[in-house]
Parts: structure tokens; C-alpha cells; sequence
């Protein structure tokens, strides 16, 4: 059996009644779950996980899909079902770098049909992400992005938003830790990536694989002028292990001290905390994807331990 965890915003799609209708009379065991507020994924995840459903569905944009890991991830790893996903938010940005189909009857009978496949499942404190975690401007940049812009423009918002902040940004400095290193920094930038697209499109982390135990960096470090603007953009473009103010790296963790609490966003969700720690649990999900998913480091027959993860 399999419970679809719809986003409220969606039940009424009729196109989407329709591919549910569709895949029922094609013998498909699926039962449809509506949320109502915050949280209500999470405790539907979590609830469907210890009834004994074989695969749990996330109906929603990137937030719904944050929302059911978390339910899911409160559960031994032994007893958590498979996960699939139906992208219907405006940006998407885990089900795009999946390469999961977005039209709607296709997506539905990818994340019925597809076999699941151990990935990683990072955690910040007592939070877990799937996608991306970010620090600094481009947290600011999503968490403060009108969901009715999200909708009107779809990834482009973030863009929009970007432009009118760009200059009115402040550095967050603070002390990071991760293994291998340490850095003083003044933050501009800090993206975590489990996934490699963040804010509508972004790719923050390309060199990510979501099933590899280790969180591609992308730190960024504030800049005085003009000219400094450029030569981190220009920084950016290349993404050297360490530049003037690009710096990248892998990492099992990472954790981070400050002065001042640090925006963040975990799969685009709106956080803010002065200390963190983040670290990897490898293959702590079984998420249905293609046979070519671009963001797989190991082939089906390299699955990684679910052991590794309780």
C-alpha cells in the first residue's frame, strides 16, 4: 500500500484527481492524505510509516517533501517505508536535479513505480534536510520570497527578490568547523548540498551526489567593493577549491558558531540559529528515482547499508 501526502493547496487540482483515479484502476493500492497547517506532513509521514505502508508519497513543493523526511526519519531505520515524490510546488528544485518527470501523470506513476534507491539524509541539530541546507544572503533571499511571487513567477522569484536585497545584505562572521579544517569567516554565502539546486534553479552545489555520505560546500566570504563583487562572481563561475572569496569542499559535517543567529533555509524552510552542527547519515532513506538519476554517486547494485543510518 502507498499514502500520497498532498499538499492541502493541491487537493483540488482536478488534473490531479484524475492521475489519482488513473492509477487506482490500474491496480495501484494508494490512499490519499490532505494537510491542513504546518506540520500535518510530518505527523501524517510518521503515522503512515508505523501503519506498515510499503512507500509513502510527498505531494508538494520542496517544503512538503522536508516536511514527510522528517516524520520519516523519527522511525528506526529498519521500519521506514520508501519515499517517493510529486513535485507540485513552483520551484522544485530536488525533483528537477532527480531528474523526475514533472508532468503530473508521469510523476505519479514514477513515484509509485520507481525502485527505490538508499540515499543520504542530512541533519542540522534535530532537523533533517534532504535537498540543501543555506546560510546568510541566500536564506534571506528565500524565506523572505512571497509565496504568491513563488507562484506567479515560479523559480524566477528568487531572482527578483535577490536584486532588491543585493545591496542591503550584512555579513554574518563566525567560526566554522568540518572534517579536515577550520575557518574564520565573514559569511556572505554558506550552501550545504545534498542536492545540488537551491532558490528556484540555483546550483549551488553541482558536484553533489545525494547518496555518497558527504555534503558538497559552497562557502562564499563577504566582500568590500565593487570590484570585490566581481571577483567573486567571477570565483563563483569556477568554483576553486579555495579562492579570494570562493572557497569549496566535501565534508561528512560541518558546524558553525557566530555572533549573531544566521538565516537559513533547509530544503527552502525558513530557520535561524547562531550555533549548528550538521552531519550525514548515510543512506538513511530509500527514495524511488530513475535508473539515470543524475545525482547518484553509486549504482543500484552499490546500495548503501540502511544499517548505517539507525
Amino acid at each position: 500500500m502507498a499514502v500520497l501526502i498532498l499538499n492541502g493547496k493541491s487537493a483540488q487540482l482536478p488534473v490531479l484527481r484524475q492521475a489519482v483515479f488513473a492509477c487506482r484502476e490500474g491496480g495501484a493500492d494508494l490512499e490519499v492524505r490532505v494537510t491542513w497547517e504546518p506540520g500535518d506532513a510530518t505527523r501524517m509521514a510518521e503515522r503512515a510509516a508505523r501503519e506498515g505502508v510499503s512507500r509513502v508519497i510527498a505531494g508538494g513543493g520542496d517544503g512538503s517533501v522536508h516536511e514527510v523526511v522528517n516524520g520519516l526519519m523519527r522511525l528506526p531505520a529498519e521500519a521506514r517505508p520508501a519515499l517517493g515524490i510529486l513535485p507540485l510546488g513552483s520551484a522544485n528544485d530536488l525533483a528537477n536535479a532527480l531528474g523526475l518527470p514533472m508532468s503530473l501523470d508521469a510523476a505519479l506513476t514514477a513515484a509509485l513505480d520507481l525502485p527505490p534507491h538508499p540515499v543520504d539524509v542530512p541533519r542540522l541539530d534535530d532537523r533533517h534536510f534532504l535537498n540543501m541546507a543555506t546560510g546568510g544572503f541566500g536564506a534571506e533571499v528565500t524565506s523572505s520570497t512571497p509565496k504568491s511571487l513563488k507562484r506567479l513567477l515560479g523559480g524566477g522569484a528568487y531572482s527578483v527578490i535577490g536584486a532588491l536585497k543585493a545591496w542591503q545584505y550584512r555579513p554574518y562572521p563566525g567560526r566554522l568547523r568540518w572534517a579536515g579544517g577550520e575557518r574564520e569567516a565573514s559569511l556572505f554565502v554558506l550552501a550545504l548540498g545534498n542536492g545540488t539546486r537551491s532558490g528556484g534553479g540555483q546550483r549551488l552545489t553541482p558536484e553533489a551526489c545525494i547518496d555518497d555520505g558527504q555534503l558538497d560546500v559552497l562557502l562564499v566570504r563577504d566582500f568590500a567593493s565593487l570590484r570585490e563583487m566581481w571577483t567573486m562572481r567571477r570565483e563563483l563561475q569556477q568554483r576553486p577549491t579555495k579562492g579570494a572569496f570562493v572557497e569549496t569542499f566535501r565534508t561528512p559535517w560541518l558546524s558553525f558558531e557566530g555572533r549573531d543567529p544566521l538565516p537559513l533555509t533547509l530544503d527552502g524552510e525558513p530557520w535561524r540559529r547562531r550555533a549548528f552542527r550538521v552531519e550525514v547519515s548515510p543512506g538513511a532513506l530509500r527514495l524511488a528515482v530513475p535508473e539515470d538519476c543524475p545525482l547518484l554517486a553509486h549504482p543500484r547494485t552499490g546500495q548503501a547499508s540502511l544499517a548505517a543510518a539507525s
